[in-house]
């Protein structure tokens, strides 16, 4: 049997006996759907990230490609193992994509494994630029936001809100935007890939700055007791500060939250652990 080039970059041939590969059916997308919204992370490391993840989401769509050949098999997905990094939930279009590109390639068409790279690394950042921004930055927070509302008193509706809540948006955006890159196909790099997807980006990143800022506002509670004696006046610290800056104090405690995880670098936790250990001390000595 002739040896497969792993860098053979020319369209597939079609079967032995001259046949070409079958549609995808709904329930192979589904599955290739299924294994990135799963897997995406699985087995991550700073040289592969996603990589495994995107392999694994493949798998269905290539056996059905190539059923009788695992050498042709192996080719195709080995490929594929190459450093990939996005936004999960958005960026599962770029499989979708990818998926459709592949089912060209192994109809013959001229769609070769340099073309289907090139889709992959164009689209990794804008998508998590957009992901980012629109997710973590700005659905997150709205749903927390609500979540905190609910929780007050004790309520267990606060949690059970956000995780029905926030598992149905995600797994129904995955699912959709994977099934519209699988039809949109290589279109979706003009769409993500320009001026406009830019401006969303921005627009999105003020959104979620702007949503994060009224949570601060509105959750973050931070007062003093301080008060002094000048002559017959009592002075209270907490109403000069008011009057000259309302909520300062809570202002403060973000803006040194920030500098601690961006300028200090410092990790979630040990910047909760500050936190924790400046609140302590500042209501052992009665400042707080």
């Amino acid at each position: 049997m002739a040896q497969l080039n792993p860098l053979d970059t020319s369209p597939a041939s079609h079967h032995a006996d001259g046949a070409q590969p079958a549609m995808l059916d709904a329930k192979t997308l589904r599955k290739s759907w299924l294994n990135w919204a799963m897997h995406n992370i699985t087995v991550a490391s700073y040289d592969r990230m996603e990589g495994h993840g995107f392999v694994k989401s493949l798998m269905p769509a290539v056996e059905k490609f190539y059923p009788d050949n695992k050498a042709r098999q192996a080719e195709v997905l080995m490929s594929h193992t190459a450093y990939f990094n996005t936004e999960p939930q958005l960026g599962a279009m770029i499989p979708g994509i990818v998926v459709g590109m592949e089912e060209q390639r192994a109809r013959g068409e001229p769609v070769d494994a340099n073309t289907i790279q090139s889709v992959k690394n164009s689209l990794m950042g804008p998508l998590a630029g957009i992901g980012d921004s629109s997710i973590q930055g700005t659905l997150i927070p709205v749903l927390l936001s609500i979540a905190i509302s609910l929780s007050q008193g004790g309520s267990a509706l606060g949690p059970l809100f956000y995780i029905v809540v926030f598992n149905l948006l995600i797994v129904t955006l995955s699912y959709r935007v994977f099934h519209s890159g699988y039809r949109l196909g290589v279109k979706a790099v003009d769409l993500f890939v320009s001026e406009n997807a830019n401006k969303l980006r921005e627009c999105m990143s003020i959104i979620g700055v702007t949503v994060i800022g009224g949570i601060a506002s509105s959750y973050i509670t931070l007062s003093t007791p301080l008060a002094f004696n000048s002559g017959k006046v009592n002075i209270n610290a907490q109403n000069i500060l008011d009057g000259i800056f309302p909520h300062l104090l809570p202002l403060l405690a973000v803006l040194g939250v920030w500098l601690l995880l961006t300028r200090y670098r410092l990790s979630v936790v040990k910047t909760m652990l500050v936190t924790l250990v400046v609140s302590g001390i500042g209501a052992f000595i009665g400042i707080f």
